[in-house]
This record gives C-alpha cells, sequence and structure tokens, in this order.
C-alpha cells in the first residue's frame, strides 16, 4: 500500500478501507511501513476530516489486536472493566474496584499517569510507599485470580499501536478528536480481556469533554463501536464542572479515597454508588449490593487486600498518618452567600502550579501537594469562613479567588449524572 496515498484519502474526506486502517496501525506497532511524520500526518487529517462508525470501529479493533491480549479463561466471571475520561479531584477507581471486587465481579485494570489538570490514578498510588504500578500480564491475571482485583501501569505489550499514535498526537495536537480518543479507550479495554465495560464519561471544565453536546457525541461514538464490536458498555456522562470530593492531590485523594470506604458520605461515595450498580446491573446482579459491601466494611477489606498484594508498605486506612507537605494554608470566603460555581478547572491549574501534577509526560509530580476544597455548589457559606485549603511545598501562595462565586439568592447542588447510555 501507498501510505501518501492513505493520507491523502482521509486528507479529501474519503473513508479509509479496513485494509488501510490495519496498514497505519501495523505502522504504529513497529512494522516500519509509515514514518513518525506519515504517522502523524494521517492523525491531523483524522482531526480535519473525521471518520465514520465503521472506520472508528475497524480502528479500534486493529489497535486491540496490535500486541498481546489478557486472556481471563478461568477466572470467576463476570469479568468488569471501568474506565474514567479523566477530571480533577477524581479517584473514584480507589473507591470502585475494591466495591466491584467485594461484589464477587473480576476486576483487571490498565490505568495512566495525569497530564495537565487531569489527575492519574497511577500517579495517586505510586504516592504509597511501595505499592507496585508495574505488574506483568500473568501478575495481573494471577492477582486477580487470588482477590478479584489487580490494577496496572499502561504496559508496551498490550496495544501497542495505541501507545504510539498517542505519543504522537500529544506533540502535535491531534489529541482532540473523537474518534481517535474512542478507539484509543476502547481498544485498550477490549485488550484488557473484560467483557462488561463501565465508561465513567467526565464533563465540565475539569474534563477533557467540556460540554455536555461533546461529551454525549464521545457517547455516542463509543456505543457505536461497541455495537459493531460485540462488546458489552455502558455510560455515564458525570459532572465535572466543580472537583469531584474535598482533595485534589495524589495522596491527598488516597486519604479520601480511604475515608468513603470507611463509611464517609458525600458527593464521592455517591457518585461510586451510582457507577457501581450500573456495572452490577450490567452484569445482571443486585444493584442494592454496592451499599451493602460499603456498609459492611466488606470493600474495606478488599482493599487493604488489594494496596497488600501489590506490595503497598502500608495499610490504606493508615495513609492518613503519612508525612504531609511541608506549608499549608487557608483561603477564607471575602463575603457570606450561596456558592454558585467552584470552577474544576482553575482549581486543577492551581494544583498543577503546586506540583501534584505535570504539563509534558516527563515532569515530576510531588505527591504530597494539593488542594482541599472546602466547599461544594449549593453551600450557604459565611465571610471569613475557609473555603480552601492548601497544601504546599513553599510559601508562595496561590490565589484561587476567581475559582468560587458566591450568590444569593440559594443555589441548587449540581446533579451527578447528566446523562446514560448503553449497548443493551
Amino acid at each position: 500500500m501507498n501510505p501518501v496515498r492513505i493520507i491523502e484519502r482521509k486528507r479529501d474526506g474519503e473513508a479509509n478501507t479496513p485494509e488501510e486502517i490495519k496498514f497505519v496501525v501495523d505502522a504504529a506497532a513497529g512494522s516500519g511501513q509509515m514514518s513518525e511524520a506519515q504517522l502523524a500526518a494521517w492523525c491531523m487529517a483524522v482531526v480535519l476530516r473525521g471518520m465514520n462508525l465503521d472506520e472508528t470501529a475497524n480502528l479500534t479493533a486493529a489497535m486491540a489486536a496490535s500486541g498481546e491480549t489478557v486472556d481471563l479463561t478461568g477466572l470467576p466471571k463476570p469479568w468488569v472493566d471501568k474506565h474514567s475520561t479523566g477530571g480533577v479531584g477524581d479517584k473514584t477507581t480507589l473507591v470502585l474496584l475494591p466495591v466491584l471486587a467485594a461484589c464477587g465481579l473480576t476486576c483487571v485494570k490498565m490505568s495512566g499517569r495525569g497530564l495537565g489538570k487531569t489527575g492519574g490514578t497511577i500517579d495517586k498510588l505510586e504516592s504509597v510507599p511501595g505499592f507496585r504500578t508495574a505488574l506483568s500480564i500473568e501478575e495481573m491475571i494471577s492477582q486477580a485470580k487470588d482477590i478479584g482485583l489487580a490494577l496496572t501501569s499502561q504496559t508496551p505489550r498490550l496495544t501497542p499501536a495505541d501507545g504510539t499514535l498517542y505519543a504522537l498526537r500529544d506533540v502535535t495536537g491531534t489529541v482532540r478528536s473523537i474518534p481517535l480518543i474512542a478507539s484509543s479507550v476502547l481498544s485498550k479495554k477490549i485488550a484488557g480481556g473484560a467483557d462488561i465495560i463501565s465508561i465513567d464519561l467526565k464533563c465540565g471544565s475539569g474534563a477533557f469533554m467540556e460540554t455536555l453536546p461533546e461529551a454525549r457525541e464521545l457517547a455516542e461514538t463509543m456505543i457505536g463501536i461497541a455495537t459493531r464490536l460485540g462488546l458489552k458498555l455502558g455510560i455515564e456522562i458525570t459532572e465535572m464542572d466543580q472537583p469531584l470530593g474535598r482533595c485534589v492531590g495524589n495522596r491527598l485523594e488516597v486519604i479520601e479515597a480511604a475515608e468513603v470506604l470507611q463509611g464517609a458520605p458525600g458527593r464521592l461515595r455517591d457518585l461510586c454508588v451510582e457507577l457501581g450498580s450500573t456495572a452490577l446491573e450490567m452484569a445482571g446482579m443486585s444493584s442494592g449490593k454496592v451499599a451493602e459491601v460499603l456498609d459492611s466494611g466488606a470493600a474495606l477489606a478488599k482493599a487493604e487486600e488489594w494496596f497488600e498484594a501489590q506490595g503497598a508498605d502500608v495499610k490504606l486506612s493508615d495513609v492518613k498518618d503519612l508525612p504531609k507537605a511541608q506549608f499549608f494554608y487557608e483561603i477564607s470566603a471575602p463575603q457570606s452567600g450561596w456558592v454558585k460555581r467552584v470552577d474544576a478547572g482553575m482549581v486543577g491549574e492551581a494544583a498543577v502550579d503546586l506540583g501534584a501534577g505535570r504539563r509534558a509526560k516527563g515532569d515530576n509530580v510531588d505527591p504530597l501537594v494539593g488542594i482541599e476544597v472546602l466547599a461544594q455548589v449549593g453551600d450557604r457559606i459565611e465571610a471569613g469562613q475557609p473555603v480552601f485549603r492548601i497544601h504546599a511545598a513553599s510559601e508562595a501562595k496561590q490565589d484561587l479567588s476567581r475559582a468560587i462565586e458566591f450568590v444569593e439568592p440559594e443555589t441548587p447542588a449540581l446533579p451527578l449524572i447528566l446523562g446514560q447510555l448503553s449497548t443493551e
């Protein structure tokens, strides 16, 4: 095949054939049939011209088959994988995986690192001394057989084509493409071996999909792919205009997840119950089991098993006793009123400035720094009441005055769930 002709066809708005798409994916996986410049040009053509659902499904299937796949045969069913598109303060995986495993599901998951304002699960877990985030495929399967769950960072053995294409997209301005995002997410889920996939699609100022129409388009594209490839997929579009829960920052978020597993109420627990209930319903199980394992302590016990299995030096419930950031200070409300807005994007950017996130992939992350958000939309706040608590590595202070807005009269809390779609 002629690589230039493949690029030109997409540049001119034509559909690439399944054979052409496989040629591109094979090149990304290391065949040498296209140069990096040609792969980047094809990605840009996709950004500008798009892909139809058949093309996107073919791309997803080809990327899933570009490396090894995880064979979960012999492990208890159902096999469930959960994915979040990322957001500010999103630590749902730390709660949801042990919840689902405690309910009897088998969960094997690959997670990523954070980039920009959206934090990564791997960074959060690496804030816990000793926690191993690089498991081999064989270790994942063995651990999931023993305790029902395993989590690892992304490995080049799975979907290597996606790894190459994503690295190119990151440096060529081609990340924001719905066909490329959808195929990247679902190819890794297919390679991970799950037969039920639950997607938490974040929408708002603290997410990649900032508007509801964008989020719905991505969700509908994923459902279209799943239908064509015979996947069982459920998607919940969830609110990310304000940070999720109280904490933004790696170790702080692990501490908050432990609190939820120990029974703490709030939006984080509510969202985990919602997401977990949907996953159980897709598996043909009672949704009421989620709250039951949280309230009984079974989910916490499963989380402690998980941390021990992956080498953590401390129990999850003892992470709160680990060292904290050197400096902390509070930001108080300048006036009384009802909280109308807590801008997740601004809070996320401030957390990155503190060192809790990275601007580029090679940046170091400080596991101790972060922000506690002490007010949420719909709360009544009095003048002088703390609304942010900053955990910092230096005495330099963050200005978060524009991230929060107060109004009169009373304003309602934001909804957790903005939409639901499934293949059923």
